[in-house]
Order: C-alpha cells, then structure tokens, then sequence
C-alpha cells in the first residue's frame, strides 16, 4: 500500500495494472498470436502466416514482453524510491500474460481498486478505447469485485517529450545536418477523425510532439511526421505517406541524410525493430541514404517519473482533492462512446 504519511500517496488504489499489446515468444506462438490479433476480421490463416513472417525472421520472438518486463521493473524502482510498494500486476490484450491473468493476481491479493497504465501513449480507438473495453468485458469489472481507473494517454506530458528529445539530440550527434523524420503507427483515417473528445486528436498530438521534441532538441531545420506499419485492405484510406515512400521523395529532393524518429511508440517492438531498423534501412541503403534511428524512450528516467506523476494525480482526484487533472482535461478521462469510439459496435461497454 502507498499510505498518506508517505512520499507518493496512491490511495485509494490498492495495486497497478500495466496493460500491452502482447506478442508472441515462440514461431508455433505467432499465428494464435495474430488470430487474437484479428480476431473478427475473417482473415485466413495462410493471410496470417504471411503476414508473420517478419516475426519468423526474429526467431518467432517479439521484443515487446521483455520490455514490458523493464519497464514494470523500471516502475517498480521509481514507486519504492518514492516510498511506495504498491504492486504492479501486467497483463496484455493478444498474449500471454493476458489481461485476465493480471486482474486474477489482483483479485488474489485481495485488491479491489487499481490504477491502470497503458503502453499506448496517443488517443485512438485502438491505443485507447480498445483497451477500455477489455477491461469492463472482464467478469471480475464487468460483476463490480473490481473497479479500474486509468491513467490516460501521456504523449503530451513533459517527461515523455523530454526523453525522445534527448533521443533526437543524440541522433543528431551521431549525424548531423540529417533531416528529422517522425515516425509513428498508421491507422485508419476514420479512427484519427474519430480520435479524442473532438476528433483528430492522433494526429494533432503527434505533431504537438514532434514540435515539441524538435525545440527541446535544438533543431530548428525542417521535418517530416511519417507513418509504418500500415494494416488492412489496399482500398481503406490509413494515414500516410509510408515512411519507405517518403524516402523515395527524400531521395529525389536531394536529401541523403535522415534521423527517423519513432515517437509514435515507447520501446523498440516489432514495429521498431522490422518496419524501420530493417525496411526502412533497406530502403536507404538503396537509395544510398545515410539513416540513424533515434532511440525509443523505454524506460528513460524522464518518462517513467512522468507515467509515476500522472499515477499521483490520477490518485489525487480519485480522492477529491483536485478536479483539474493538469493535463488539459482530455488526457486523463474519455468519457461515454463519443470518445475515441468504437465505429463498428459504438454500444459496446468501456470502462472510464
């Protein structure tokens, strides 16, 4: 428990849950992976096993659970340094350890109400409201023995640009006069229409952030916001340009130097790791680019004391004590289906 006379007061939560993605440990693990993944879209399982290939590539092993180990230790240090022991339970969406196995060790510690931290740091149906609607279709939230405040989505906060904007600093050391390039996740353009209170909320805060990073970085040049890892039918309109196409028009402007830097995401997972440090480092070396990638701001003391202010503030106003979160009133709460909403089944239950 994190009690009141202490350093960091979390109460009245009784633990924390960190919630991910998830991805597979093994090449037999990729496909159910992928199936969880998709599950609904009717995609055949010969689609899938190509579509995996870029896991089979890394041993059939995604980054993505060993940094979510790192960062619940990195968590976990930054809460005792502050006099607080509260737990740390984590579970993911698509694989093991699922978010179920999180809230069964909750619920068999005893604690009833948790705080939860999300690894999806902009607003979207998929980085927000997907998450939300898990939890309440679990039976333990869904019958009332457990209750679950979030923390909200923190690309705004000072921590997380602070981190990526040493990360661009560094990256510009190591190649200097590089064109920026920021690089973040492609979803659909409904989802970003959607996205927030008011809509266009994704991409508005991606390029707050890339404005941001770049001044704190002391780079006053030109830059470019990319996309990755588009998904779906060719004929669905996602965000764009593709980050491997934007190198091609790079390349015919003259520009032969580029940092990509991923702020979309918070650790280098299989989005990092394949669709950057792999084809988009093919695409350069083709086009004869020289290319650094900025480093992801993982467990960066910056940004992990900024997810552990937002848990303070969280905790303060779960205990009344402010009602302005500090963060301008849309990052912490997102609220009924007008937020972030669900397009196809706008009814389905979330958590708030």
């Amino acid at each position: 428990m994190c009690a009141a006379d202490q350093t960091l007061d979390l109460s009245p939560y009784e633990s924390v849950l960190l919630i991910s993605f998830g991805g597979p440990e093994a090449p037999d693990e990729v496909v159910p992976f992928l199936q969880n993944v998709t599950r609904g879209s009717g995609i055949p399982v010969e689609r899938l096993e190509q579509v995996g290939e870029h896991y089979f590539g890394f041993g059939g092993k995604s980054p993505i659970n060993d940094q979510n180990q790192l960062l619940l230790g990195a968590l976990t240090d930054e809460l005792r340094a502050r006099g607080c022991e509260l737990p740390i339970h984590w579970g993911n969406r698509n694989w093991r350890p699922f978010i179920a196995d999180a809230l069964a060790e909750a619920t068999a510690a005893g604690e009833q109400r948790l705080l939860m931290v999300t690894t999806s740091a902009y607003p979207s149906y998929s980085g927000c409201r997907q998450y939300r609607e898990n939890l309440a279709a679990e039976p333990a939230v869904a019958e009332g023995r457990v209750s679950v405040d979030r923390i909200g989505n923190y690309a705004l906060d000072e921590g997380f640009v602070a981190a990526n904007a040493e990360s661009l600093r560094a990256a510009l050391d190591e190649l200097p006069g590089a064109r920026v390039v920021f690089v973040t996740h492609s979803i659909p353009t409904p989802m970003n229409d959607n996205s927030g209170p008011s809509g266009n909320a994704y991409l508005d805060w991606h390029r707050q952030v890339a404005t941001r990073v770049l001044a704190e970085a002391g780079h006053e040049d030109d830059h470019d916001l990319v996309f990755c890892s588009r998904s779906g039918r060719p004929s669905d309109p996602w965000l764009e340009p593709d980050v491997n196409d934007h190198l091609e028009e790079l390349k015919a402007a003259g520009i032969d130097r580029v940092v990509l830097a991923p702020i979309g995401f918070i650790s280098d997972h299989m989005e990092v790791i394949y669709d950057l440090d792999t084809q988009a480092r093919e695409t350069c070396d083709r086009l004869g680019i020289q290319m650094v990638r900025a480093a992801t701001v993982g467990t960066h003391h910056a940004f992990v004391s900024a997810l552990v202010e937002r848990m303070a503030r969280r905790a303060a106003l779960a205990r009344g004590e402010i009602t302005d979160p500090g963060c301008g009133g849309e990052c912490m709460a997102c609220p009924g289906a007008t937020c972030c909403p669900n397009l196809r089944v706008p009814t389905k239950p979330a958590i708030d």
